[in-house]
């Protein structure tokens, strides 16, 4: 792909990472009782690392000795995508509000742009950090449903704490997917990835699965992780380490700004839950602050 094409769909795809991770929400209000956190997560990541890893065989075996070299890399970036911001997110959901998470994760942009100042000397233009100012803005009144007196009434649990880590660590495993250069494919590279992230959760599984209360399997879990394995862990990965070699760190995190907008739109269709004129306002703000970053010229390199 000519890297004029590769701008263009980069520039396109990102804006719909996000309602692939949508359907991971969704999934996640049905899971407890259903299935466990962990178990939800190893099932997700074994899935994807096979079918992912049968997609890309030829090519890890080729580099079998360099990945082997790295192998620490992908424990690391197993830990922090899977375990602990995947299996830890379903954990959390259970103890905290959708609000609250809402509110959590908008910190991620922000964190992933400051990291890829310091870390990545990538540096925003003035437009551009008005736009992700823009946009955490229409996050937080979309999330307070445009009642923003409700911040002062949020009490706080064990599972904001879940949150809170899960958002620290996938704007460290966003950025250390950059910082660490890597030959392989994004299919290959995230094949290995998921290998790490299901050594990491697989001890956590099995005690769960130990447990008197863990869930009897049934077809209705076999669904769940059929779906949170290819919509949000096969595709919403993999577009999202794509695009971040085209566009940056910090303008591809940007687009997780759009994931109350698209998470309202799945309730609205999946749930049966209504729309606000909060979402109106929200996508007003939204929308044209991801645009501002999105842009081709928002991230310069520093000489």
């Amino acid at each position: 792909m000519q890297p004029e094409q590769r701008l263009f769909w980069a520039q396109v795809l990102v804006w719909f990472i996000p309602a692939l991770w949508a359907v991971n929400y969704f999934c996640a209000r049905l899971a407890p009782g259903v299935v466990d956190p962990h178990m939800l997560a190893l099932g997700r990541w074994a899935m994807a690392g096979l079918i992912l890893g049968g997609l890309a065989r030829h090519e890890i075996w080729q580099a079998r000795h360099q990945i082997w070299s790295d192998r620490w890399q992908y424990l690391a970036l197993g830990t922090l995508g899977m375990l602990i911001c995947g299996a830890w997110v379903y954990w959390g959901a259970q103890t905290t509000s959708a609000m609250n998470i809402a509110l959590i994760y908008a910190a991620a942009p922000v964190l992933i742009a400051w990291g890829s100042a310091i870390w990545l000397d990538e540096r925003m233009r003035p437009r551009q950090m008005f736009g992700v100012a823009l946009a955490l803005v229409g996050v937080v009144h979309v999330v307070v449903k445009g009642n923003w007196v409700a911040l002062t009434q949020m009490q706080w649990s064990m599972g904001d704490v879940l949150i809170m880590a899960a958002t620290l660590s996938w704007a460290a495993y966003a950025l250390l997917q950059k910082k660490w250069v890597c030959t392989l494919s994004s299919t290959a590279r995230l094949a290995c990835i998921c290998a790490g992230g299901v050594i990491t959760l697989l001890p956590f599984a099995l005690w769960e699965s130990l447990q008197p209360q863990a869930p009897q399997w049934t077809w209705y879990a076999t669904i769940l992780l059929l779906a949170v394995a290819l919509v949000p862990g096969i595709g919403a990965y993999w577009i999202y380490a794509w695009a971040q070699k085209t566009l940056g760190a910090s303008r591809t995190s940007m687009t997780l700004y759009l994931g109350p907008l698209w998470g309202a739109l799945v309730s609205w269709g999946l749930l049966g839950e209504s729309l606000g004129w909060h979402h109106a306002v929200g996508s007003l703000l939204i929308l044209p602050g991801v645009a501002l970053v999105v842009q081709p010229s928002a991230v310069t390199k520093t000489a």
